[in-house]
């Protein structure tokens, strides 16, 4: 794809995301995606058939915005046990971020929650490696010992995934930069209900 291609795309994305943002998916049309773009409707559908098509583009990018911060924290030259949780408490706040400046987008988000989970599929199967590539580190260095990283690594994903709505809402308030929440979250994910 020719940068002046995937310029315009990301152009009609960002016009779009905005629009959803502000109207919500179900009342912006195609007319003023290409209205608000400047752009004609030819040219919005030679990118996209579709507003479902447009809006699943919407996801995605905004799914980048996170995948690149989970990659961030991934590069970090930093004990896997650490990296562990700064991923955990990345992920949820990337994600109430990115639902949170979208406005009306948040409603159709936790109302259209199947088409939001049919587009991340290929995130979620990206934070389950980052998970396992950080697993791996910590078990090499002797931090973890686990028999089976693989399914390690899906069960604290699906864990993660299971936090995100009551973070969005605000219905739980978690703060890296806060230490009391770093232990708390560490306990849990590191020594269970065990931990005092």
């Amino acid at each position: 794809m020719s940068s002046a291609i995937s310029k315009t795309r990301k152009d009609l994305i960002d016009v779009a995301r905005m629009l959803f943002a502000k109207n919500g998916v179900e009342s912006t049309t195609m007319n003023d995606i290409a209205k608000a773009s400047q752009r004609g409707r030819r040219t919005l559908y030679t990118y996209f058939s579709s507003k479902n098509d447009i809006y699943k583009a919407v996801i995605e990018s905004e799914l980048d915005v996170l995948y690149n911060k989970l990659e961030e924290v991934t590069r970090r030259e930093m004990p896997a046990d650490d990296k562990l949780l700064m991923l955990a408490f990345t992920r949820l706040n990337a994600i109430k971020e990115v639902v949170t400046r979208n406005g009306t987008l948040k409603a159709d988000f936790f109302r259209d929650i199947w088409q939001v989970e049919t587009v991340r599929k290929g995130f979620d199967n990206k934070e389950i490696y980052y998970l396992e590539v950080i697993i791996r580190d910590g078990c090499e260095k002797g931090i973890f010992h686990l028999k089976d990283i693989k399914q390690t690594a899906e069960i604290l994903h699906y864990a993660f995934k299971g936090l995100e709505v009551p973070t969005i809402r605000g219905a739980l308030k978690l703060d890296y930069s806060k230490k009391g929440d770093r232990e708390l979250i560490s306990n849990l994910i590191f020594k269970g209900l065990y931990s005092e």
